[in-house]
């Protein structure tokens, strides 16, 4: 099937730091879309005949030119999506980790399966792999998927947030910097409206999409009809719970921390806590002591610890869960205001309860509900009280018995005395409204491979 026309337009990218354009790129027409696609198809199969050995030294060159101009790429994000310039330079770091353990992991995850004389499965291509990524962490989401579909013999195009659109040219120019045979990986500026038309053409073999539950809905819809697989990263309203045995010190710190890193913008960052009530009062004590030391202000300042939303749209809609909690009888601790355009203060409120937004829906911000729990029991069933189901985490000095907790939690993840971190040797995925398929680990690469049997039998004599 053919694409059909687009209208041609200029996306352009508004930083959150003062709302000024500072990158912007036309998006790609429809012949470009299809000269793209063609010209995938054409590489992927000259690309999946070269030895495994060689594809991944092309990508252990590209981590390489992608963390020597971390500097650079560090305050490129910044500028973009208003991340603190003190931590942005982590992202890269990040980055290296998941791209080399997924390196590290292919010859296993790609290994023949040797069943019996003459009997084995192979892992083959899928072909073109369409990576839709996000904006809030655009290098480690869109890594998850590029370097492991590019392992295992396919071709990528990648369409990145139009919030982020320098992150893809990152990926073209190191590819690009290593000699990457032409037309393996590319990059598309896409609109929203042409990126579900190249879903719906069924040209690509595999989409993988990070992105909101209704975007991932969208592609969904896109998708339906072509068999195309697909791979949906969504949205989290990430749960932790403080058992009476816990160190509150130390979960009142990393939580905080899980909390509001980024602004609260990650999809597994914490966005309600559960605390046993015996220990309610000295662990909210606790958690408002950390939040107060975060500094809100211009990301470009080093002395920076919070910097703005990415959108004011985006802050005025955590302002809006802020102020129907409050109405509905939540207290706010911090009582730092509400701030002004993209810039919104962190907040920790109490008294807060399931009837309200901010405590089942997705907030995307610098505001955290803490309500207490008579016991174990209570805690599980309040945090699987929710459409979400991405990770949790349990804080307790009895890891028997957080294993014991987290085999009843619905969540992809759950944590044990950590939040708000992917190990890149275990499954990224989630269930209910969080998404499907999965990233990263051995798992990671079923998706971006499919199984090819061979029967080969001796003639009987």
């Amino acid at each position: 099937m053919r694409l059909r026309a687009t209208e041609a337009e200029i996306i352009q990218v508004r930083s959150p730091i003062d709302d000024e354009v500072v990158f912007e790129r036309p998006a790609a027409h429809e012949w470009e879309v299809q000269a793209a696609l063609d010209k995938a198809k054409t590489a992927q199969t000259k690309w999946a005949a070269l030895p495994l050995e060689e594809r991944l030294e092309y990508l252990a060159q590209f981590t390489n030119a992608m963390v020597n101009k971390t500097e650079e790429i560090a305050r490129e994000l910044t500028v973009m999506m208003g991340r603190p310039i003190s931590y942005t330079p982590g992202e890269m770091r990040g980055f290296a980790e998941r791209a080399r353990k997924m390196i590290e992991l292919a010859p296993r995850a790609l290994a023949s399966l040797e069943v019996g004389e003459g009997r084995r499965v192979d892992r083959t291509p899928q072909g073109v792999v369409f990576v839709v990524a996000a904006w809030n962490y655009p290098y480690l989401i869109a890594v998850n998927t590029v370097v492991p579909a590019l392992a295992a013999g396919n071709a990528v195009l990648l369409k990145h947030s139009s919030q982020t659109m320098a992150c893809a040219e990152r990926f073209a120019q190191a590819f690009q910097e290593v000699g990457l045979p032409e037309g393996v990986f590319q990059v598309l500026h896409l609109t929203h409206q042409a990126t579900e038309q190249l879903v719906a053409s069924g040209g690509c073999d595999v989409v993988s999409f990070t992105g909101s539950v209704e975007g991932g809905r969208a592609i969904h819809r896109a998708a339906a009809g072509t068999l195309t697989p697909t791979g949906l990263e969504l949205g989290g309203k990430d749960p932790a719970y403080v058992r009476d045995d816990a160190d509150l010190e130390f979960a009142a710190e990393n939580l905080a921390d899980g909390a509001f890193f980024n602004s609260g913008q990650s999809c597994c960052g914490i966005e309600r806590i559960y605390v046993h009530h015996s220990r309610f009062d000295e662990f909210v004590d606790l958690l408002v002591g950390h939040a107060y030391k975060l500094k809100l202000g211009n990301p470009l300042e080093p002395e920076t610890t919070l910097g703005p939303l990415v959108r004011a749209k985006a802050a005025d809609f955590v302002r809006a869960q802020l102020k129907q909690a409050e109405e509905m009888g939540a207290q706010a601790l911090l009582k730092r205001g509400l701030g002004e355009g993209t810039y919104l203060p962190p907040e920790i409120l109490i008294d807060v309860h399931h009837g309200m937004a901010v405590m089942t829906e997705e907030t995307f911000g610098p505001v955290v509900g803490v309500m207490p729990v008579e016991s174990d029991e209570e805690a599980v069933l309040l945090m699987n009280d929710s459409r979400f189901g991405l990770t949790a985490s349990v804080w307790t000095e009895d890891l028997h018995r957080a294993d014991r907790l987290a085999r009843k939690i619905q969540a992809g993840t759950v944590f044990a005395n950590r939040c708000d971190y992917l190990d890149p040797s275990l499954a990224w995925t989630g269930v209910k409204d969080s998404g499907r398929g999965c990233t990263l680990s051995l798992v990671g690469y079923e998706q971006l491979t499919k199984p090819k049997s061979f029967h080969l039998r001796k003639v009987p004599r």
